[in-house]
């Protein structure tokens, strides 16, 4: 099998313990195993990671940018899951 043809998989890497995973990248790879150590040699050479999740390409379903407001639409009735009932104190970060 031929580069080329191998799947692509997206990579996750955790910084350190307690954080989320975030996308690093991506690349081709025979199969999980030699994804998995294909991301670690590319994506952590200096030491930079505490876990990775490497996941094909073609299993991710993602929603559709075209039909954003259709989607997040229904998200809008619920007020009660943003913090706009109180003002934050002096000195508190609003991130």
């Amino acid at each position: 099998m031929s580069n080329k043809a191998w799947p692509l998989y997206e990579v996750f890497i955790r910084a350190k313990a307690g954080l989320s995973h975030r996308h690093a990248g991506s690349l081709h790879a025979a199969d999980d195993q030699m994804a998995l150590g294909y991301a670690r040699d590319t994506y952590t050479r200096r030491m930079e990671g505490v876990s990775i999740w490497v996941v094909r390409s073609e299993l991710i379903v993602a929603s559709d940018p075209a039909e954003t407001s259709a989607f997040f639409e229904p998200a809008k009735d619920k007020v009660y899951r943003h913090p706009t009932f109180y003002e934050i104190p002096d000195g508190v970060e609003n991130l």
